[in-house]
């Protein structure tokens, strides 16, 4: 048992870690919609980024032997199904709670992404590719882009706003409403980073990972193979 909790105790720091940092969010912030300042719109990634380094982290091997996907799995999915689609549904009609929610609980679905990726035996390096890339696609501000183009409205809404003034997560950024082609270059930005988190060489991310052995250690992405204990 002590053997099991030292292969795990990274993986444990950080799944309590994320624990805590969201219950703050959920419990002691408030449910606002805009984004109030670039503090506190940090301070609500840092649960998703210590989920995502827990799995990163998770004993690929043990939970494999006590088959923890047929659990873990339909956990994701039912906190899915029975509280956030409940939720959507209440709150349909009251369009700011509706839209915490939905904020809410698209990291939690990258996350289950990632968690069904990483008990099928994928790798901790693509693991965390995954859900860095998947979380700068959400904070890029795509979405508001899909919102104006893959919607129909009518005249004079019908074209895209010269000042995107509700993109607070763009304002908080900037130090101001975001004009359309700042708005523009801020989604592309975001785009390509999670191109580059996807995509470049595992060697360009060593030196920000302060747990990587010096020895030994390759990524299992492109063909090689990695050493899980290591952790990359």
């Amino acid at each position: 048992m002590s053997t099991l909790l030292r292969r795990n105790i990274g993986f444990l720091i950080c799944l309590a870690a994320a624990a805590v940092c969201a219950g703050i969010i959920w419990f002691a912030l408030p449910h606002d919609r805009e984004v109030k300042s670039l503090g506190i719109f940090l301070f609500k990634l840092v649960p998703f980024i210590f989920a995502a380094e827990a799995l990163a982290r998770l004993d690929v091997a043990f939970f494999q032997r006590i088959k923890a996907v047929r659990v873990l799995v339909p956990v994701a999915f039912m906190v899915y199904f029975l509280y956030f689609v409940p939720k959507i549904f209440f709150y349909a009609e009251d369009h700011p709670n509706l839209y915490y929610h939905i904020l809410t609980l698209t990291p939690m679905i990258i996350l289950s992404f990632v968690l069904a990726f990483r008990l099928g035996g994928g790798d901790a390096g693509t693991s965390r590719r995954l859900s860095y890339a998947l979380l700068l696609i959400m904070l890029s501000g795509a979405e508001d882009l899909a919102y104006l183009t893959v919607n129909t409205f009518a005249p004079p809404y019908d074209k895209i706003p010269a000042v995107w003034d509700w993109a607070s997560h763009m304002t908080v950024f900037l130090g101001h409403p975001a004009s359309k082609y700042e708005a523009f270059a801020f989604i592309a930005v975001h785009l390509v980073l999670a191109a580059l988190a996807l995509f470049a060489p595992a060697a360009w991310f060593a030196k920000l990972n302060p747990w990587r052995r010096n020895t030994g250690t390759a990524t299992a992405e492109a063909g090689t193979v990695e050493r899980e204990p290591a952790q990359v």
